[in-house]
């Protein structure tokens, strides 16, 4: 009789899981609430889905800041090469962009989780539309899932159910309830890759304002700690945009740490460049006040913040203007400053950070050291990485590591590794 096994979550990890253990010769059930498997995979990289990194295992671990070093066994069994080569043997064509981000050729995150659709339906994987509630556990292993609508008997339960971010997308935190109800410690659940809120309302005032090619530089209690070049978006409530969810992942530690973001808005300039741009503009506005003379040089949302921070009274005009007032103006312009008080709520999150503590998993097949015949895979675990690809490669190979162990039932001696 083939061995059985219950896969919890039909996203990315748990539709790799259950492909990788019917690969096995399994009888594989998937249970899934939602009507469309990979709900949260198909809105990913807004709506084309940044499915890898095309790099190699130090790569991948380079970028995954979070208890990066539990993901070796997995990176290096199943990298973002493999990856790419695992989709185009389902048949879809991939192409790598800037920072080798992997996205398929025709831009359609829904290829993707269609690929894995119609693999799970030749591996005759029982794709049954429930929300599990409750694990079946019974002298330190479990047996099985139940569920909304019935009861599911196993030999080995995959458990992947994503995070809490996105909950309309099913990532409602079943999982890590279901984890800590057999024993598992779920470590604290935060964003990562957020918008982030500013203390103050600098931001408010140039709500709507998109801002592409500058550079961000991030400052944890003063110290530069990272940079980036892209786009950001000014919002009621702070920053979001591209540059600054990738930054959001390097700024951990709020309750200890200040931080602050400098954005240099004219980054193509060098300061003696701009200096004489200034001078350029000043001149041909010599009589006008200082407000009406930066049109050339700045969106018009961003002018009223601007001569807010750079001292320079609003109706002083312009011939007025000292050396040292420019070089004030110069300085705002190259590193202009958002003091962040924090994240956005988790819900609005591409990731979640934190979840079930990797201590309590075995790196080499994904199985609970608490409860045998018990499999993590994907964000549910508390590992998460930066942009580009890298979360969704956490989910491929650990949802892989996952499903190949609990066909082959590796426990014993490799458990105990």
């Amino acid at each position: 009789m083939s061995r059985r096994i219950v896969v919890i979550g039909g996203g990315p990890a748990g539709m790799m899981a259950a492909v990788c253990a019917a690969e096995q010769g399994c009888a594989v059930t998937l249970l899934e609430p939602n009507e469309r498997l990979g709900k949260k995979l198909n809105i990913t990289g807004k709506g084309r889905c940044n499915v890898t990194n095309n790099a190699d295992p130090e790569t991948l671990l380079a970028n995954t800041p979070k208890n990066g070093k539990f993901l070796y066994s997995a990176f290096s069994r199943f990298d973002g090469r493999d990856t790419m080569a695992f989709f185009e043997r389902l048949g879809v064509p991939l192409k790598t962009e800037r920072g080798n981000r992997v996205f398929p050729v025709s831009d359609r995150a829904f290829d993707i989780s269609a690929a894995l659709e119609r693999r799970l339906k030749a591996l005759r994987v029982a794709l049954v539309r429930d929300r599990a509630v409750s694990l079946d556990i019974a002298e330190g292993a479990v047996r099985g899932a139940a569920g909304e609508k019935g009861r599911y008997p196993a030999d080995a339960v995959i458990l992947a159910t994503g995070g809490v971010s996105y909950p309309a997308t099913g990532s409602t935190g079943e999982g890590h309830r279901m984890a800590a109800e057999a024993g598992h410690t779920v470590t604290p659940l935060q964003g990562s890759l957020v918008p982030l809120r500013e203390r103050g309302n600098l931001c408010a005032q140039m709500q709507g304002l998109s801002l592409r090619n500058v550079s961000l530089t991030v400052f944890e209690n003063n110290k530069k700690i990272y940079a980036d070049f892209g786009e950001l978006l000014f919002t009621h409530f702070g920053v979001s945009g591209p540059l600054v969810l990738s930054a959001s992942a390097h700024m951990r530690h709020f309750d200890k740490k200040t931080y602050r973001l400098e954005i240099d808005l004219k980054p193509a300039l060098d300061e003696q460049t701009l200096d004489k741009r200034l001078l350029s503009d000043f001149e041909k506005h010599a009589n006008s006040d200082f407000c009406n003379a930066l049109d050339g040089l700045l969106p018009q949302k961003l002018i009223p913040a601007a001569v807010e921070l750079s001292g320079i009274p609003a109706r002083q005009k312009v011939h007025e203007i000292t050396r040292e007032q420019r070089r004030g103006l110069l300085q705002l312009l190259k590193h202009f400053p958002i003091e962040i008080a924090g994240p956005r709520p988790v819900t609005e999150a591409i990731v979640t950070s934190g979840g079930v503590k990797v201590g309590e998993i075995n790196p080499t097949t994904m199985e609970s050291k608490l409860v045998k015949a018990l499999y993590f895979a994907g964000e549910l675990i508390d590992v998460d990485a930066y942009t580009g690809g890298f979360n969704l490669q956490i989910a491929w190979a650990t949802g892989r590591a996952a499903g190949i162990a609990a066909a082959q039932n590796k426990t014993g001696q490799e458990r105990e590794a």
